[in-house]
């Protein structure tokens, strides 16, 4: 048997037209198609000129964007009385003649020069190579390609491919998704996103981690359990060549809760822990990044000033001054509560005003304010010298880092965000990092970066990796409901977009105004699954399928691992005083809190862990004892006096 060239097989899909009032032009151009014809929005297709241009037929992609159905009908009355009024009715005098009119957006030109208007010619349905030709996939595949997901349409299954030179740098960097809450598989494009890279990014660009917050519910926390698939992921996943399994290297990392009885985690299940680790700073990791809960409109330049001198002249060193009578060591926040106490007590006895250039009021101020740091961030911020930190400068190839910060208040999500990710930049900037390329994973970019509102520390930190991040490695793989509402400059930086199921309302704000109506209206019913990718190789948005990411979603890790129970009140504070004397007893504490609440007890227990007083027991219970005596009580007077007695042997005698 001969084999057939494909060219014999396959059949044009229609032919270009052009009319007075709709003429080609370079980048648009308009064809027919049989009523039959397996085609659609975002439907790729591939001209073939007939007159040949300095020696080359010209060939042009397109994808499909638009698309009508015409017949010569001038009114729908003619129909109507056609057919006797009766949608059903008879046969009709003569059938008429429906027509398919798309309009398709170029992707490229073959040749690229001269650049002229798409010419009449043959269309058909572009294969795996005009694919790889019309997306200019061509000119990385087989070096830096990055699946992204699967283009179907017409009966066509080609792998898409990003570019990773244009997705981590360093010709441009940086990715943002759009789409509804729990329709858009945001959560899961970056899981799918992330296990491609790590299966396709080349040895030779260097090593590449990833640092994400999860910073609403249960989705990140299972990333090293397998999932389930159907065999239709499991296909894609071999047609895309990337291993169906977990992440291999993950670490998850949690602060503690404030009254330190657990990790502040959901994933708490025993069979999880191998991998779970405290996530806690004391005094030196935080107070360079204090601005971040510092109110502005409090501290003044004078503050600021003062802060810096802590931070650069006594923190971590040792320090002498005439007026603390020798040298002084502040390692922990109860260092820093001494040291600031012995100051203003000395200047209390000289009955000075200023230190140093330093009024007095000002030293009381920054002294409530940074003291205070370790009560309003309690659990994450410790007292004493405990640190679990990031293993910054020793990150490994291909290892995932996830900070669970969706149990905490706005000001302690602000705090470790500013802070992992200045250390992450800092370390890049010195190449000791331990990889040469870390990705960095935020969701909910509506509440860190708005486009409106005051500016914050952390917004400032996002347009800078946005805008500098990529010179250094550093990649910002943001997500958010609404794009229009997020800062231009941190979406406007994203060299690739991806767009899931969207709202109406958000499709209607200007940004969205350079796509037809019928993109739009197909970015309204995306499946799950389904996403719309814009990329510095593709001149027009192509539309992908990306197989389930294959690790557990959040809910099934939840039933499949529930959450322990978290340890009781009193016995948590129990074991925070222990570590002072190890004879305290559950019944003591008991009956010296008995009367207090709990956050009584908590200011008491954080007391006693700054001062680290010889008696605990003593220090703790002298905490909840009355700072006024009480005043003695009288005698109480009878309510009712006592009759007299009779007075000799008369009865009436009184």
């Amino acid at each position: 048997m001969i084999d057939t060239p494909d060219a014999e097989v396959r059949r044009p899909l229609g032919r270009v037209v052009a009319t007075e009032r709709r003429p080609n032009t370079p980048h648009e151009f308009h064809f027919w198609t049989a009523l039959d014809a397996n085609i659609g929005i975002g439907t790729i297709v591939r001209v073939d000129g007939s007159v040949a241009v300095n020696g080359h037929i010209p060939q042009i992609f397109g994808v499909v964007m638009e698309g009508q159905s015409w017949t010569d009908m001038l009114s729908p009355l003619d129909d109507v009385v056609g057919r006797d009024g009766q949608p059903d009715g008879g046969l009709v005098a003569t059938q008429r003649t429906e027509i398919r009119l798309y309009t398709a957006s170029v992707l490229r030109h073959i040749p690229d020069e001269p650049l002229q208007p798409v010419p009449m010619g043959t269309v058909w349905l572009a294969d795996d190579h005009d694919i790889a030709l019309a997306l200019r996939m061509d000119t990385y595949i087989g070096r830096t390609a990055i699946p992204v997901g699967l283009y179907r349409s017409g009966g066509t299954e080609s792998p898409v491919y990003l570019d990773a030179d244009f997705l981590l740098g360093p010709e441009a960097a940086h990715l943002n998704i759009t789409g509804v809450s729990g329709l858009a598989t945001k959560t899961s494009a970056v899981e799918w996103l992330l296990q491609s890279i790590f299966a396709h990014f080349p040895a030779d660009k260097g090593s590449v981690a990833a640092v994400c917050f999860n910073v609403k519910g249960p989705d990140l926390l299972y990333l090293d359990q397998p999932a389930t698939l159907a065999a239709e992921d499991v296909a894609m996943y071999e047609k895309l060549g990337v291993p169906a399994e977990p992440f291999r290297n993950v670490q998850y990392y949690a602060p503690y809760d404030a009254a330190l009885r657990g990790l502040a985690t959901i994933r708490s299940n025993e069979a999880l822990q191998h991998n779970v680790q405290p996530l806690t700073w004391g005094l030196k990791e935080v107070l360079q990044y204090a601005v971040t809960l510092l109110d502005r409109e409090d501290i003044d330049a004078k503050a600021d000033a003062l802060i810096d001198f802590i931070t650069d002249r006594v923190v971590g060193q040792k320090f002498r001054d005439p007026m603390l009578g020798g040298e002084m060591t502040v390692q922990t926040f109860a260092d820093l509560d001494h040291w600031f106490r012995t100051l203003l007590d000395e200047l209390e006895k000289k009955d000075a005003q200023t230190w140093r250039t330093h009024h007095v009021a000002t030293i009381r101020k920054v002294r409530n304010r940074l003291v205070n740091l370790a009560t309003r961030c309690a659990g994450l911020v410790t007292d004493g010298a405990d640190v679990s930190d990031l293993p910054f400068g020793s990150f490994e190839d291909r290892s995932v880092h996830v900070l669970d910060v969706a149990n905490l208040e706005e000001d302690a999500q602000g705090l470790i965000f500013a802070r992992v990710v200045s250390k992450l930049r800092e370390h890049l900037e010195r190449r000791d990092l331990g990889v040469n390329h870390i990705v960095v994973f935020v969701d909910e970019l509506n509440k860190y970066a708005p486009s409106d509102g005051p500016e914050t520390y952390v917004r400032r930190m996002l347009l800078d990796i946005a805008e500098r991040g990529r010179y250094l490695g550093m990649v910002l793989f943001s997500a958010q409901q609404f794009r229009s509402q997020v800062h231009k400059r941190v979406v406007g930086n994203a060299g690739t977009a991806l767009y899931g199921r969207m709202d109406g309302d958000e499709l209607a704000t200007p940004g969205y105004a350079v796509l037809s109506p019928a993109v739009r209206t197909k970015l309204s019913t995306l499946d799950k699954g389904q996403l719309m990718v814009r990329h510095p190789h593709f001149t027009q948005p192509v539309f992908v399928r990306f197989p389930r990411p294959s690790v557990l979603t959040g809910r099934l890790g939840v039933e499949r691992f529930p959450a322990v129970a978290v340890e009781e009140f009193d016995a948590a504070m129990l074991r925070r005083l222990r570590r002072f004397d190890g004879s305290l007893t559950v019944d003591w504490l008991k009956t010296v809190i008995a009367l207090a609440d709990e956050a009584d007890v908590i200011r008491a227990v954080r007391a006693t862990e700054r001062e680290q007083p010889h008696d605990a027991r003593g220090y703790f219970a002298a905490q909840f004892r009355r700072h006024v005596a009480p005043r003695g009580l009288a005698a109480p007077q009878p309510l009712v006096q006592p009759l007299a007695l009779p007075v000799g042997d008369d009865p009436y005698g009184f």
